[in-house]
């Protein structure tokens, strides 16, 4: 049985807002060396699947960078490899991706070619270990036209999601996408497995603008076809918000009994293209605490349950807390940040404090992204010396010292380049 992949890695991401800016969400790193993408590529390759085809559409040049030719996770094969997949003019009216389902009915022909038995339908923004070899078993023994991955969701929470319900033989008998008043708590991780001929025939017969699977595919197959479950119970973390994405990093530093993704494992490898750099250094004086510190790092002040990316360095007398630190940022002596997201080649100068005070709203220009009292500050941003960030605070990528009209940036405010600059 052959089992074809195709990731959906072209979202914008927009609820991460100012990381998802300039990069698709798949390609926002994640857990100092790695990409978000990284989960599901080496599942994929863990799994012994080496034929994928990667669906992008939204700023792809860094993700199609970090990927290439798919060596760092062995898809460079003779017979197999990953095949990045933009949406392209074509004579049957090609266009933007408008829909997940519409992506790939944009690329049946591919499908098609590859003839495989199945499709392995998966999201490259989710953080999660999965052999998929299992579920393609049950998939097969079943006869299923689709299966579809379920895990269990806090009951506050799955309006966020498609719900279903099955019966004792995981047979789904009822779908609904992000209900207002959810019947069941047993979400859809967004992973499917589709019969390849039954995948083609549902997508040619649905064919319209913002085709869906959740809203579209799914349904019509549950009522017209074979739709079986498939309960996964291990870590499953959509990091889809500044929230979700600092817990999920942090979560990592916990102490080994509490961990629940076990990036050690060496039988499942989490696989990355990485770059070649020197030994992490420690400082005389420094003081590191339940922290990721990834290679290049030089470390001369004090962090405490911190993920640090490559190239980042933090002089004597900073102390850095509870924050994800980005690759090649700099943090100067005397510096102190509490809860924050800095993205790549951030410099903070002499002194600044960031995340000083309590919370007092939410951020201004965007409270749904922003509202728990963390900052996030944007690549390539320079934070002159002795600034003093409150809460809630969004800084844009860009931003020099010019851009800062006070030394102290109140709770809730937002800092852009500007105008004419």
């Amino acid at each position: 049985m052959k089992t074809l992949a195709m990731i959906l890695a072209g979202g914008r991401g927009s609820r991460l807002d100012i990381l998802s800016l300039n990069r698709s969400k798949p390609s926002v790193p994640f857990a100092g060396k790695f990409r978000i993408i990284d989960f599901v590529l080496s599942n994929c390759s863990n799994s012994g699947i080496y034929d994928i085809g990667i669906l992008t559409q939204y700023l792809p040049l860094s993700l199609n960078e970090h990927i290439g030719i798919g060596a760092a996770w062995d898809f460079n094969r003779r017979n197999s490899g990953v095949t990045l997949l933009q949406p392209c003019e074509n004579p049957h009216d090609g266009q933007w991706y408008s829909g997940t389902a519409d992506a790939i009915l944009q690329n049946i022909d591919f499908i098609k070619r590859k003839n495989p038995d199945h499709v392995l339908l998966l999201s490259g923004d989710h953080i999660y270990k999965m052999d998929y070899r299992p579920l393609i078993e049950q998939h097969t023994s079943t006869g299923a036209d689709v299966t579809i991955c379920a895990q269990e969701v806090p009951w506050d929470e799955a309006s966020r999601f498609g719900i279903l319900a099955y019966d004792e033989n995981q047979k789904i008998y009822e779908f609904a996408e992000k209900p207002s008043e959810p019947k069941s708590n047993m979400a859809n991780m967004g992973i499917y497995v589709f019969k390849t001929d039954v995948l083609i025939e549902a997508l040619k017969k649905l064919k319209k603008d913002g085709l869906d699977f959740g809203h579209d595919v799914i349904p019509h197959l549950i009522e017209n076809g074979s739709a079986f479950s498939y309960p996964f119970k291990d870590y499953w973390k959509d990091v889809g918000t500044y929230e979700s994405y600092l817990e999920a990093n942090l979560e990592l530093c916990e102490t080994v009994d509490k961990i629940q993704l076990d990036m050690y494992d060496r039988n499942w490898v989490i696989h990355t293209r990485s770059e070649e750099m020197p030994t992490v250094k420690f400082g005389s004086k420094a003081s590191v605490n339940q922290s990721l510190v990834s290679n290049g790092s030089i470390i001369a002040g004090s962090i405490s349950k911190c993920v640090v990316s490559p190239g980042v360095h933090i002089h004597p007398n900073a102390i850095v807390r509870n924050s994800v630190i980005m690759n090649d940022t700099v943090i100067e002596e005397g510096c102190i940040i509490e809860n924050a997201i800095i993205d790549k080649n951030v410099v903070v100068k002499k002194g600044s404090i960031i995340g000083r005070g309590e919370v007092t709203g939410p951020n201004r220009e965007n409270a749904k992204a922003l509202s728990s009292g963390l900052n996030v500050i944007g690549k390539n941003v320079t934070i002159p010396e002795g600034t003093i960030i409150e809460r809630n605070v969004r800084i844009f990528p860009d931003v020099s010292e010019q851009d800062f009209s006070t030394a102290v940036i109140e709770c809730g405010s937002t800092i852009k380049v500007s105008e004419g600059a």
